[in-house]
């Protein structure tokens, strides 16, 4: 059975997608199979195949165990909004129960599953549950990505706080630097690092595009 890990974050367009691609690039270095899921994705593209999604098309591309992107994807909406909405108007409804489904598949195929959050940790899906309820039902280890730009530390403190609230185990946080030349920035963390349980596990530095070459070659898990 795999390692799982939850990848959520402070925010959306933080750089979760890339944290992710780091922890798949950090365990195939380790000689591990690996695997992403984006279980739910909105601002998804028409093509000939269906609608995709470009964080879960990555996702796919930088796991070694090729899977069909419906396997890693199983929730995609074209609505480039809020998810319990863009089911909505898609006539469709989130189920958790479809996501942990798919999600056992997963963990019989490869050593380690690395799950992709959508947006943050209290976005809702459906009427009644939230990213949050994703996670719980999912059970698996949570790992926060931190967008480093003005008023990370309110964002970050909040999303500690209703982590620790939801009982679920967080083994650490991934410093995103999602601006070219943030003031403070080490500053910023060492704020972050001082008034947080959970332990930084990496920095991923500033690009305007990803690239393997650039993420960290050591992540501390």
């Amino acid at each position: 059975m795999a390692q799982g890990y939850f990848i959520t974050g402070t925010d959306t367009g933080i750089g979760k997608t890339r944290a992710s691609v780091a922890l798949l690039e950090y365990f195939k270095a380790q000689g591990k199979t690996v695997v992403g899921m984006k279980p739910i994705a909105s601002g998804c593209e028409k093509t000939p195949a269906g609608l995709r999604n470009e964080d879960a098309v990555l996702l796919q591309q930088y796991s070694n165990i090729k899977l069909p992107y419906d396997s890693i994807n199983p929730f995609a909406f074209e609505l480039p909004v809020s998810p319990h909405i863009a089911a909505e108007k898609a006539g469709c409804r989130i189920d958790l129960a479809t996501i942990l489904t798919a999600y056992k598949k997963l963990e019989n195929t490869a050593d380690v599953v690395i799950v992709e959050g959508v947006g943050g940790w209290l976005v809702p899906l459906n009427a009644s549950d939230d990213v949050a309820d994703l996670a719980v039902t999912l059970n698996l280890p949570v790992i926060i990505v931190v967008g480093m730009r003005l008023g990370c530390i309110n964002q970050a403190r909040l999303t500690f706080a209703a982590i620790k609230q939801s009982g679920v185990e967080c083994v650490g946080w991934i410093a995103s630097c999602v601006e070219k030349d943030m003031l403070m920035l080490a500053e910023n963390i060492a704020t972050l690092e001082s008034n947080s349980e959970y332990p930084l596990l990496a920095v991923l530095p500033y690009e305007e595009e990803l690239s393997a070459n650039s993420l960290p070659n050591k992540i501390a898990l």
